[in-house]
């Protein structure tokens, strides 16, 4: 497959063909096993006066890390400078946001809440736990029709309005490599010979925390990508191929290989623990999406690069990748469906967009029509990335059935992590897990 030409053909390959139909399936009866220590609090009700002259708006926020909560913040300010209304923001940690979403949805949610584009999307416009925006689309400029497809259920309405994008890499300090002598590895065999040089030379050849149970999925995403390719990847997914085929085994053993470059201890580490290595200099590289830049200080941000992930056959290649999108969705029933379409048209605009590349070295704007010459040197690269790849995916908590990411591959793969030799055993209770979710 040719490189995409554009954003909008980029977008185009977002939604992947084999799981573009989303059935309407329910949860797990066990869904409630989701929850954590504590619940999400909305401020939304059962009430819909359906006006737009409401003075106050609530957005629930899954941004809770300094950064993004700031910029999250002057978007909002933005808004009521714009408007006259005040946004009530509901962070809560981002961690817990996802795995209360199907009861925070259920309850009484904000206005708005944060989300992302692809599966997970249309999983919960399937289930009617969240409002149509068609209306807003209507008034939207700066998105391509493929940007409306990444945002429309099975129904062919419109459940989302992106804001943001960024690519998953191998990051590093360039003065660390510069130092060292290191050269950006090729291959797997360059790569297991660079980890081995950073390990004689006293540093976590590869960063490494998993805490929260999802950051690992790149890991999976990205060597499933490179030995199978991604019509493979997609379709295993989707619940199309089997996990205990030899493919996905050659996926676990080769990364069986490559645990021993990891930062040890991982299960106990969350991804901002593991890029606060990185930035110490005392791992050499991070493998994580462009958000990795937050945890770099402004006068850092230049020392900052990164590679994609290494060939591993060479008749696939090196140019697919994971560039998930995150934006807003609508509750079904909004205190003020109104206030709540006016707000979305807000953070839809350029003018929005705007605010976020102002303030966030760490992602690139939805919307064409921002600003974008104040990228720095790392977003003009990454977007550069985004551009060169060939298939791209959301990644695999947003491109395969949630109850199905969060209940089966978290423990799964913290399972593998914490004892990578029974790999046929660990892959056959997936399989068992996947049949009776995907058939339910």
């Amino acid at each position: 497959m040719s490189r995409p030409r554009s954003q909008a053909e980029y977008l185009a390959r977002l939604v992947p063909p084999s799981v573009a139909g989303l059935n309407r399936r329910s949860l797990l009866a066990g869904a409630g096993a989701l929850l954590g220590t504590g619940l999400l609090a909305g401020c939304g009700s059962d009430s819909d006066s359906g006006g737009a002259d409401a003075k106050t708006v609530s957005l629930g926020s899954n941004q809770s890390d300094p950064k993004p909560k700031d910029v999250i913040a002057k978007v909002m300010d933005g808004y009521k400078t714009s408007s006259g209304v005040t946004v009530n923001i509901n962070t809560v940690d981002h961690n817990t946001f996802q795995e209360n979403i199907n009861n925070y949805l259920q309850g009484k949610p904000d206005d708005v809440f944060m989300w992302f584009a692809g599966y997970r999307m249309r999983f919960f416009a399937a289930k009617g736990l969240a409002g149509d925006v068609s209306d807003v689309w209507g008034k939207l400029s700066g998105y391509s029709d493929a940007f409306k497809k990444a945002s429309t259920g099975d129904d062919g309405k419109q459940y989302f309005v992106p804001s943001s994008y960024y690519p998953w890499a191998v990051f590093y300090r360039k003065s660390v490599w510069q130092q060292r002598g290191y050269q950006v590895p090729k291959t797997l065999d360059d790569l297991n010979t660079l980890g081995a040089q950073m390990k004689k030379d006293g540093l976590n050849p590869i960063a490494f925390g998993d805490k929260d149970g999802w950051p690992a999925m790149g890991t999976f995403d990205i060597l499933n990508l490179r030995i199978n390719g991604y019509q493979f990847h997609v379709d295993l997914m989707a619940g199309k191929e089997a996990w205990t085929s030899d493919k996905v085994k050659k996926v676990f053993d080769t990364w069986a290989g490559l645990l021993p470059l990891h930062q040890p201890d991982s299960l106990g580490r969350t991804w901002q623990e593991a890029a606060q290595s990185l930035q110490q200099k005392k791992s050499g590289m991070y493998l994580l999406g462009l958000f990795v830049a937050q945890q770099f200080n402004n006068d850092e941000q230049d020392d900052l690069d990164f590679f994609t992930f290494p060939e591993v056959d060479s008749t696939i290649g090196a140019k697919a990748l994971d560039a998930p999108i995150d934006g807003y969705m609508m509750a079904r029933k909004p205190k003020s469906e109104g206030a709540a379409k006016k707000l979305l048209e807000y953070v839809g605009s350029k003018d929005a967009a705007n605010i976020t590349v102002k303030n966030d070295p760490s992602t690139l704007v939805a919307n064409t029509g921002a600003d974008t010459s104040g990228y720095t040197a790392l977003q003009k690269k990454a977007a550069e990335l985004v551009g060169s790849a060939t298939e791209i995916a959301q990644f695999l908590d947003r491109d395969t059935r949630p109850d199905f990411a969060s209940t089966v591959m978290i423990p799964a793969i913290q399972q593998f992590i914490k004892n990578p030799k029974d790999i046929s055993g660990l892959l056959t209770s997936i399989e068992n897990q996947k049949k009776s979710i995907f058939t339910s």
